[in-house]
């Protein structure tokens, strides 16, 4: 490796022990420090090698935090780690981290803590599930909560 790789290797392994990160975050931040391609490529193999990279952690992570952090639902958790080209196998991995309970807890709150003034009942519903899906969660789970089957 030529010292300017080995410094990027550094800084990247820095980058990483911050917080979890993925593939796409790590090449980005490569090519914001003004890495090469064949020396990002280098790079990203030595990080998984050395343990720093692991999309399946990431995944993990990244659902559970979201969930926890942001109130997100499963299907917006899914298509962010789409959108950084996660794999479809640690996407799934990372939302079956998700514990049902604390999901179904966080929609109740989710949706309890939405205050919207109307009238009719059935307005008022429409929108709370409409406020529900926006953050990410499935709508016939919203219907039932609002209910009272769940």
């Amino acid at each position: 490796m030529t010292p300017e790789s080995s410094f990027l290797l550094n800084k990247a392994s820095k980058y990483c022990a911050v917080s979890e990160r993925c593939v796409m975050d790590v090449k980005q931040k490569l090519r914001q420090w003004k890495a090469e391609d064949h020396t990002v490529q280098k790079i990203i193999n030595q990080l998984e090698k050395d343990d720093f990279l692991n999309e399946e952690r990431y995944a993990k992570a990244f659902a559970v935090g979201k969930l926890r952090h942001n109130k997100w639902g499963i299907n917006k958790i899914i298509y962010a780690l789409q959108a950084k080209h996660i794999p479809d196998l640690y996407i799934q991995i990372g939302i079956g981290e998700i514990d049902e309970e604390e999901y179904l807890n966080t929609l109740k709150a989710v949706l309890s803590s939405k205050i919207i003034e109307e009238k009719e009942q059935w307005k008022k519903n429409n929108k709370l599930v409409n406020y529900a899906v926006q953050k990410g969660y499935q709508a016939d789970l919203c219907w039932k909560i609002i209910k009272g089957e769940l």
